[in-house]
């Protein structure tokens, strides 16, 4: 299980004969006998994975860390946000993840499959893309965000909106899908004229980063 060192940065066990991914660059320390590798598959994905998101120019180059020990990692200035799974799957996009277990299942999601053409619309509204990130399984991941990150319930009675600019993953059996909501920025006097929202329904969990900023 990783620890939170602080709101920067996060720690994780290095286990013989376990791997941890990690975006390349971002060990800061370690103790123990521990290398990393650069993963030139894309991660757990493979080729196909590899491709879809070359094509989509989504690719986020990781780097396989293996020994014995523990590693550091953070990665520019941005706060951490451990999340730990449970057999459950955690949709979040490639740029977002800090270091995750190798024991999670890695695969890579078009927009698309989840909400149809929503999806796709989803994906172009939040600036994140056609594809997504899914990690599956019981393990450790981290996650990058602006301003820390607050973890909001969604439940079948309970739909949440979130600014598609502050999402920043979630987890459970939750759908999606854009609404409109013109005007609603004016409303609280920001100004900007956006006009959607994300709408997310059912059994799960949002993270929602405490600031508007891309990473």
């Amino acid at each position: 299980m990783f620890t939170q060192i602080n709101s920067k940065m996060v720690e994780a066990p290095v286990i013989p004969g376990q791997r941890l991914f990690s975006q390349r660059g971002a060990m800061l320390a370690y103790r123990g006998q521990v290398t990393f590798t650069p993963n030139i598959m894309g991660g757990q994905g493979g080729i196909g994975s590899m491709l879809g998101r070359r094509i989509a120019n989504e690719d986020t180059p990781l780097m396989t860390v293996e020994g014995s020990g523990s590693a550091m990692f953070g990665h520019g200035g941005h706060h951490t946000h451990v999340i730990q799974l449970t057999g459950d799957t955690l949709y979040v996009e490639a740029d977002r993840l800090l270091v995750f277990e190798g024991s999670l299942q890695q695969s890579t999601m078009f927009m698309g499959s989840q909400g149809g053409l929503r999806g796709i619309i989803r994906g172009q509204a939040t600036g994140q893309g056609l594809f997504t990130t899914t990690l599956t399984g019981h393990g450790s991941a981290a996650v990058l965000a602006h301003g820390g990150v607050f973890e909001i319930p969604i439940t079948p009675d309970r739909p949440i909106h979130v600014d598609p600019q502050a999402y920043v993953a979630h987890r459970g059996e939750v759908r999606s899908k854009v609404s409109t909501a013109i005007g609603w920025r004016e409303a609280v006097g920001r100004g900007s004229g956006e006009a959607f929202q994300l709408e997310l329904t059912g059994n799960g969990t949002v993270f929602v980063q405490a600031s508007e900023e891309k990473l």
